[in-house]
């Protein structure tokens, strides 16, 4: 079968034939439709992630396909069944052997593009706002990052969740993205005083940062009291150290959040979140922004798309298309 993968570390994936995968017991053989990219997979082959797989590896952290083979004690899947799956690894090839428990069944109206493009983007957005930050109706939501894969998914859980949403992103153009997706507040951060402007709107109870540095510093001096704050990646290429006299004077919580870690410490917590999720999709309150859709063999560009910052949504490799 193919596979996109990492041969050695800052150089471009390279296309393998590889064996194909039999399932051991618990697990199912997946024939793979589509796979979603990730800030995350650029940092694997760069080889500064937080899991540093041996090479070659076959990178891709979410996926969907149809089921084509059961594992040894295997229940409540079955062949033919489309599913998508966050397996951390391996979503960039025409199969994946992955463990049953991970594996969700998707609603029958949501294309294999739309599932790939869901599981980490609205995953990481919905665990952190519920089940970490626990933000309720009427808290003020500052999203940095706001038009990026799960920034923009933020905005649009924010808003679905009960939150007055400021949105802060690079540009007009990415700013009307998240408008579109329901923010209330706009921030151009290339520009505007992110810390004055979003004190001037009564502050923030809830602050979502895929971003981190300097953009880290003025949300938090922008907390309210007892403010919760989720740095959960740090696109800026600065990782911002906390002052923690800011925290005790405003008794403000930074919470630590590794979605992905989930997978090995807690699954439920996964699966539990993309049954929800699946359920507003299915009544039409969700719809994941797709920015770009491209082949196998294209892998290479689709990730240039996320280092150079220019993907609004999601982009996608297609794999094989549905039937």
């Amino acid at each position: 079968m193919r596979a996109m993968q990492v041969v050695e570390l800052g150089e471009p994936l390279a296309l393998n034939n590889i064996p194909k995968p039999e399932p051991a017991p618990g697990e199912v053989l997946v024939r793979i439709h589509a796979c979603g990219l990730n800030f995350g997979d650029t940092l694997i082959i760069k080889g500064s992630y937080q899991e540093k797989p041996p090479l070659p590896a076959t990178i891709g952290m979410e996926l969907s396909g149809v089921v084509e083979a059961l594992g040894e004690g295997v229940t409540g899947l079955s062949v033919g069944q489309r599913i998508a799956a966050y397996s951390g690894f391996g979503g960039l090839a025409d199969y994946a052997a992955l463990p049953a428990e991970i594996c969700v069944p998707i609603p029958d109206q949501m294309s294999a593009v739309d599932a790939a493009a869901f599981l980490v983007a609205y995953g990481t957005s919905h665990v952190a706002l519920d089940y970490k930050a626990q933000m309720r109706p009427g808290e003020r939501l500052l999203v940095l990052g706001a038009s990026g894969g799960v920034g923009l998914t933020a905005v649009e859980l924010g808003k679905l969740m009960g939150a007055e949403v400021i949105a802060c992103a690079r540009g007009s153009e990415k700013l009307d993205i998240a408008k579109a997706a329901g923010a209330d507040h706009l921030i151009d951060s290339q520009t505007d005083d992110i810390r004055e402007i979003v004190k001037s709107l009564g502050g923030a109870d809830v602050v979502y940062d895929p971003i981190g540095g300097g953009q880290f510093k003025a949300a938090l001096r922008a907390c309210n009291a007892e403010a919760r704050i989720l740095p959960l990646g740090f696109a800026s290429g600065e990782v911002p150290q906390i002052p923690a006299n800011i925290l005790l004077v405003k008794n403000l919580t930074v919470i630590g959040y590794y979605w992905g870690g989930y997978m090995r410490v807690n699954p439920a917590v996964l699966t539990d979140s993309f049954k929800v999720l699946f359920d507003w999709y299915a009544e039409g309150k969700l719809k994941p922004h797709v920015s770009s859709v491209m082949p196998l063999e294209d892998a290479n560009a689709a990730l240039d798309l996320l280092r150079k910052r220019k993907a609004t949504g999601k982009v996608i490799v297609e794999i094989a298309a549905e039937a």
